[in-house]
């Protein structure tokens, strides 16, 4: 039986600004924890923030606008560029396999990186098989989400990932 996919059909995911969503497992706490508004990493969570603060170095089409590493979920705002000429100083071309979209790769490849970090280090740690994106359409729709991601260390109490 084949998988539904949860992607729009309206949109490839290989250009424009993307909210999205990535949950551990059973949304356990692997990332750390926040105590008095700030976060405190744990190993892995460090590294996962670490993942998305180098994401050109790995996909220079894309950049990280805003993120934030809770403690058992992340929250960030991915640009991808529609087309090499899009970016400033960029030369490189790109192809995009016809199964796979760019925000899929991204997302697949850092999900892939933080899993094999935690193993490589043994380190008790598994990831949500899937993740929510959202398309942002507009300012106030961006402005929105980025003081969502902005302030959800402080708002984490009332967070609706909180237990």
């Amino acid at each position: 039986m084949e998988r539904k996919s949860p992607r729009a059909n309206f949109l490839d995911y290989s250009g424009g600004d993307f909210f999205i969503t990535i949950c551990t497992k059973e949304k356990r706490h692997y990332f750390g924890t926040i105590k008095d508004c700030v976060w405190i990493p744990s190993r892995i969570g460090k590294f996962c923030d670490q993942q998305f603060k180098e994401i050109e170095k790995h996909y220079p089409y894309a950049k990280t606008l805003i993120h934030q590493v809770m403690p058992n979920h992340v929250h960030a705002i991915i640009r991808i560029y529609h087309n090499d000429w899009d970016k400033e100083e960029s030369d490189m071309h790109y192809t995009v396999p016809e199964t796979r979209t760019l925000l899929g790769i991204i997302i697949g490849g850092i999900k892939r990186a933080v899993t094999c970090h935690a193993r490589r280090n043994k380190i008790n740690f598994d990831w949500q098989p899937r993740y929510h994106d959202h398309f942002i359409r507009g300012t106030h729709d961006g402005d929105r989400i980025w003081e969502y991601i902005l302030f959800n260390v402080e708002n984490w109490n009332s967070d609706c990932f909180y237990d």
